[in-house]
Formats: structure tokens, sequence, C-alpha cells
């Protein structure tokens, strides 16, 4: 598969890196070419460089993992809003969270997945790989004492879910439908409400029976 990636940070590498080894053709795209390049080579397994532009003009699937306060500057570099993202499936990893409070920098509005579909014309948006930090996503594979690590993934379009599904697999985890992309600000509000117990040295899972639990009797 083909994947553009805009963004050259610590989750397009996590990430990147992952897709590479598995044999998908990378193409890192960044404000700065040299990071990109220096991205692209720390990657390896053929991944190429260029700039943000290019990269959303690169592959059927595109990741965009930079912080959100670059999100909107990142579209606009790629020409998101001339339509070079039109058709691609648009990996939105990213987290509006506010640091300290964990709450979403969204609140009052659509949420984030929600403004770049908006702005990114034509592109196919799926929610994923939100929920864990970089750490999470370099270990090959992320599987813990009950099994792989699942993977919520919220959007419309069946083909570019399944693309990225695709991609979950490749990773060693396993995939899991959230629902259309109007359910992504639930996904997004809760990785902020898990945040503040990670960073509080606090174990949320406890919180959380079983699903044989759950089911009526």
């Amino acid at each position: 598969m083909r994947i553009g990636v805009l963004g050259t940070g610590r989750m397009a590498d996590a990430l990147g890196t992952q897709w590479a080894r598995a044999g998908h053709d990378l193409f890192i795209g960044g404000r700065s070419r040299p990071k990109a390049q220096a991205l692209a080579a720390r990657i390896g397994h053929g991944a190429r460089a260029g700039s943000l532009r290019e990269a959303a003009g690169f592959g059927e699937v595109t990741l965009l993992a930079v912080a959100y306060e670059g999100v909107e500057a990142t579209l606009e570099a790629a020409g998101a809003a001339e339509g070079t993202l039109s058709g691609r499936a648009l990996i939105d990893c990213t987290n509006a969270i506010v640091p300290g409070r964990f709450t979403l920098a969204t609140d009052g509005g659509p949420g984030m997945a929600e403004r770049i579909a908006a702005r990114a014309v034509g592109a196919r948006v799926v929610k994923g790989f939100c929920h864990c930090a970089d750490a999470v996503w370099r270990m090959t594979p992320p599987v813990f004492a009950d099994g792989p690590l699942a993977v919520p993934l919220c959007g419309d379009d069946e083909e570019a879910l399944e693309a990225v599904r695709a991609l979950v697999r490749d990773m060693g985890c396993v995939p899991l439908d959230g629902g259309g992309l109007e359910r992504a600000r639930l996904l997004e509000s809760t990785v902020a409400f898990l945040l503040g117990f990670w960073f509080g040295g606090m174990e949320p899972r406890a919180a959380l029976p079983p699903l044989a639990a759950q089911s009526p009797a």
C-alpha cells in the first residue's frame, strides 16, 4: 500500500516505521524538507521524503500526524482545500487535548476528525491510532497479557475503513469498529478522560467489567 505521511514527529515515526517494516511504500512530507528526509532515512525500507503537498498526493492512504495546533497549517500547506487528498483514506491520529486539564480543545463545536473532514475536500477521514502514545506503537507487536491491542476506528467510508483495518492488522493489532465519523468525538473525549487517569498513575481498566458481566442474564 502507498502511504503518504503528513508530519515528522513521534507518531509519524512510530506508525511509519511499523508500516514500512510490513512492506508498505512510504512518503514522508514535512514543512521542513531536511526533517522529512531525516525521518525517511531513519525509517528506511525505501521510504522517501518531500513536501507536505507531495505526500498528500502520494498514495491511497494518508496519515495526518501532527500536533492539533498545527493541523490547519498542515492541511493548508498540503493543498487539502484544493482537493489534493480527495478520494484518499485520511487517518486522523490527532488529539486536541488541553495539557494538564485533559479536556478537549474542541469543546463547544465539532470534534477534530469532523473539522479535518470539513477542511480536506473529498478525503475519506478515519479516526484511529489516537488512544496510545508513540511508545505503544513502537512495540513489535503491541501485545499485552490479555492479547493484542485493539484499535478503535471511526469513519463513514467502508473502503477507507477496510484499508485502515489492514494497517491495524499489519501491526499485530485488532481493529475495533467504533461507528461513523460522528462518533469520533466520543473517541476523542474518551482519550482525554483516560489520559487524566494515566497521568495520575491510575489504571482505568479497573473500571471496565468484562463483556460477559454486561450481558443480560
